[in-house]
């Protein structure tokens, strides 16, 4: 089923998501819902918060990269099956130099800015059959991770710019808030109080 995603000014999207268990309801349906949902606004993740749910748990799929000639061979190869979910994800270690990548949003359509992240992180989660997992990533797939880990902490891309950036978009996001955009899926806009 595919479900709306949460636009830019709800205060799910600021909520630190809570660990769940292996017996959260109707886990299993909620991980298909949500990849159905992400392919079908052709995004690379897509966290619970962003559908509106408060939890620790986001899914990647990061073969759209995979076409991506900028990258080299080896990383294209791992992007193509890079198909992960995450539940309960603890980032260790986040290393390297920070690089800046132009990152987009589901939740804030039309805006894209570049951010710095780390090069290589080290991330310790369960799978979708609750495996606990520890492993290295680095490169677009540290990237992606990093900005889905991100939702479950409560942050946005657009916490990470400059205040300049942000002044610069700020009418952006104001829009978006108020469900003044056009985004090709469906999404769920706050709602907004009345004035007396």
């Amino acid at each position: 089923m595919i479900l709306p995603i949460v636009a830019y000014g709800d205060p799910v999207l600021r909520k630190k998501g809570a660990d769940i268990s292996q017996d959260y309801p109707s886990l299993d349906e909620l991980i298909k819902n949500m990849y159905e949902t992400m392919y079908n606004a052709h995004g690379v993740g897509l966290a619970a918060p962003q559908i509106g749910i408060p939890i620790r748990l986001f899914i990647i799929d990061g073969a759209p990269f995979s076409q991506d000639e900028e990258l080299s061979q080896e990383e294209q190869e791992f992007l193509e099956n890079f198909k992960q979910t995450f539940i309960n994800a603890k980032i260790l270690e986040e290393t390297g130099d920070e690089w800046a990548f132009n990152e987009g949003c589901l939740s804030i359509p039309d805006v894209r800015e570049d951010v710095f992240r780390k090069e290589k992180i080290t991330i310790s989660f369960y799978d979708e059959n609750f495996t606990q997992q520890t492993k290295t990533f680095e490169g677009i797939a540290a990237r992606i991770i990093q900005h889905e880990y991100d939702h479950i902490e409560g942050v946005l891309f657009t916490d990470k710019l400059s205040p300049l950036k942000r002044r610069l978009i700020k009418g952006k996001l104001s829009n978006i808030s108020k469900g003044k955009v056009n985004a090709d899926y469906k999404m769920r806009f706050p709602k907004m109080k009345k004035k007396r």
